[in-house]
């Protein structure tokens, strides 16, 4: 049974990871139905939540439906982490995950997110300072290194469970990297290996299907798998990847009715938690994905992708899910 504190998650858990602008509660809740064993929040600027920023406090919104949830935190000034941990303790989250990964220039310039990995002692103090904060569970979600000269995943993975972190998760790849290349999780399988080593660690980065998934799985003895950019309108991979696991078989592919239901659902929760406009445009990022692969659906996404009248994105939805457009379902 792998457990964060104790907070059971079964035998073998796959993660919803943390994604800007995709991760929030309309999507986390289609996620938790389809499979994902654990959920966590989009990332959130510390200075946002010590400043009472309307955005940031936003995405503290958990719903008991979801649980276990994790709410991801990133931030360079310890005395303001451990002043957002006060505030994020607030939504009674199921644990507080410390974002020591984003790629993005604008966050690693701050000496946030992936740019701490090149100040590891900082990194580790940082850490420490937030598990004394709190009573909740503190995990960390980081990349191998800085670039390929600095990589000390790990050093770090046993000074960070050393000062009391309970859960890891590893993205396969340097900073430098951003999300070019493969992800590599030969270090990854080394840290799961070291005898030291005792909390949970959750591989990420270039699981793209339930047939990958079994490989990491089988090949590097991590304790769970948190995905990523192939759960974007793809919900359903968490369940695909359970049945390959128990089965070995691979599910059909959703139908083009149940990927209209589904984007519908997510629709509508958008326009519920977000308001009518914010709703409609933050769900345009997702159309592609949920018809990714339906010929002769580009007409459709333009429709879908320009009207800011929600009864007229339900019609075309509606049109697109008759069956009268002749679409193939190529993939």
């Amino acid at each position: 049974m792998v457990k964060i504190g104790d907070i059971e998650l079964g035998e073998f858990p796959l993660a919803l990871a943390p994604m800007e602008d995709v991760s929030d509660p309309p999507f986390r809740a289609l996620c938790k139905r389809y499979g994902a064993d654990l959920l966590f929040t989009e990332f959130i600027s510390v200075e946002g939540l010590i400043r009472d920023a309307e955005k940031s406090l936003q995405k503290l919104d958990i719903y008991e439906d979801e649980r276990p949830v994790g709410i991801q935190i990133f931030g360079a000034d310890i005395e303001h982490m451990k002043m957002a941990v006060r505030v994020t303790e607030k939504s009674n989250p199921d644990f507080i995950d410390i974002n020591f990964g984003c790629p993005v220039k604008k966050v690693t310039n701050k000496g946030a997110g992936a740019g701490i990995l090149k100040d590891i002692p900082k990194m580790v103090k940082l850490s420490e300072a937030l598990v004394k904060e709190t009573n909740l569970p503190i995990t960390v979600k980081t990349r191998l290194g800085w670039d390929t000269d600095s990589i000390y995943i790990e050093q770090v993975a046993e000074q960070l469970q050393d000062v009391g972190i309970q859960a890891l998760s590893i993205h396969g790849r340097t900073r430098s990297q951003m999300y070019k290349g493969e992800a590599d999780w030969t270090l990854i399988g080394k840290i799961k290996e070291n005898p030291r080593m005792h909390i949970p660690i959750f591989g990420n980065g270039d699981v793209t299907d339930p047939k990958v998934a079994l490989k990491k799985k089988n090949k590097y003895g991590v304790d769970g798998i948190m995905i990523g950019r192939a759960s974007i309108g793809n919900p359903w991979i968490f369940n695909e990847v359970k049945h390959y696991f128990a089965t070995g078989e691979i599910l059909p592919e959703p139908t083009i009715q149940e990927r209209v239901a589904v984007c519908l659902e997510h629709f509508e929760r958008s326009l519920k938690w977000k308001g009518e406009r914010l709703g409609i445009l933050e769900m345009r990022r997702h159309y592609g994905r949920y018809f990714k692969g339906i010929s002769h659906f580009k007409a459709y996404r333009m429709r879908l992708v320009t009207s800011l009248d929600p009864d007229e994105i339900r019609a075309v939805l509606a049109e697109v899910s008759s069956g009268l457009a002749g679409f193939d379902l190529l993939i």
